[in-house]
């Protein structure tokens, strides 16, 4: 593919290379990206010669900032499929990268969020740089960490996936690698020696990626990991801001000012999503995931929350209902309702055995 291309796929050595290439939009998403980086994934996947994917993105600001969100917004306004196709072939691709019989390396330097968290996160070794900064912020759009959010979450350190989901925290290159989201550090200004070395060096890959690996520092998230536990530990939405209020440290003050700028419908969604993701298998989250995408599309805040962060840029959404005691468990049941058959997930390899 030529450099014009939104996705770079080539082989070098022993390597299959994905490069993300939309740098002006921070690599983000568009469906066309997703089933490029199937195809090839597919076509590596019996190629003798590849023994190892490597996945970067174009530029020095981001690996991945997500989806295309202005197109997702866009298709649930005039009621077409091109969001669903978006996301059914996102989460295959997610799931195609989580099963895979190959290494597959993603170097997460940059901004890594939403999308770009579901092509790195599910694979084997995910290289944070310098200027790592990860995040699922869907909340603020009225929206849910979906890619296999509500997998990954609940299974990071204590609650941190909790605090992560429903307040759209940051985590640096050092909390990255203190959470186990990030598997090694390499400075941003060796990642082109290392995919280098991971395309035409002798040793084998784990071999590889030690060699370049640093110490990243102290993680302030890991700090705080009795606070975030003691928290978000709770059962419902509601639980866990009055925890916070009756906390009054600075930092308790912000994670509570900070839920409360979101949509009260994704903090309910989130954290029953994210609870019911710690109990079932990668397929079935997806699966549920799809559900839960399909059926925002129903509803009024992710409209909202796109228009006042990506529209209009007021970043002042009108959520509705406007608090927590508003929605109620009927209302949020419906996001979890089946779609109908021939609209549920399917996976690549799913014709195999039917």
């Amino acid at each position: 593919m030529s450099e014009e291309s939104e996705t770079i796929i080539e082989k070098k050595g022993r390597a299959g290379r994905i490069t993300l290439n939309r740098p002006k939009a921070l690599n983000a998403l568009t469906r066309q990206m997703c089933l490029d980086m199937t195809k090839a994934l597919l076509e590596w996947r019996n190629d003798p010669d590849v023994k190892v994917v490597v996945v970067d993105g174009a530029g020095d600001r981001g690996f991945c900032a997500g989806g295309d969100i202005r197109l997702l917004y866009e298709s649930g306004k005039a009621g077409d499929e091109r969001a669903y196709e978006f996301w059914r072939d996102e989460y295959r691709l997610n799931q195609l990268i989580k099963r895979y019989s190959k290494p597959y390396v993603a170097m997460i330097d940059g901004i890594v969020m939403g999308g770009g968290v579901g092509v790195s996160v599910h694979g084997d070794y995910r290289v944070a740089g310098d200027s790592t900064m990860l995040a699922m912020p869907e909340t603020g759009i009225g929206f849910y960490p979906d890619v296999g959010g509500t997998y990954f979450l609940p299974r990071l350190p204590g609650k941190t996936g909790m605090w992560m989901g429903l307040t759209g925290a940051r985590l640096k290159t050092a909390d990255a690698m203190a959470m186990g989201i990030a598997t090694s550090y390499t400075p941003s200004d060796k990642r082109p020696a290392l995919i280098e070395a991971l395309e035409n060096g002798p040793e084998g890959i784990e071999d590889t990626l030690a060699a370049f690996a640093e110490e990243a520092g102290e993680s302030e998230v890991k700090k705080r990991q009795e606070d975030i536990e003691t928290h978000f530990a709770a059962p419902m939405v509601e639980a866990i801001l009055a925890s916070l209020d009756n906390d009054r440290s600075d930092w308790a003050i912000e994670q509570a000012k900070t839920m409360r700028t979101k949509s009260p419908t994704s903090l309910k969604l989130t954290h029953r999503a994210i609870q019911m993701g710690a109990q079932t298998e990668f397929e079935d989250t997806m699966r549920r995931e799809l559900r839960l995408s399909a059926h925002c599309l129903k509803g009024h805040d992710f409209y909202e929350g796109v228009r006042a962060q990506i529209i209009d840029k007021d970043r002042d959404p009108k959520w509705d209902p406007s608090d927590l005691e508003r929605v109620g468990d009927a209302e949020l049941e419906q996001y979890f309702a089946p779609l109908d058959n021939d609209r549920e997930l399917t996976f690549i390899d799913d014709t195999k055995d039917n």
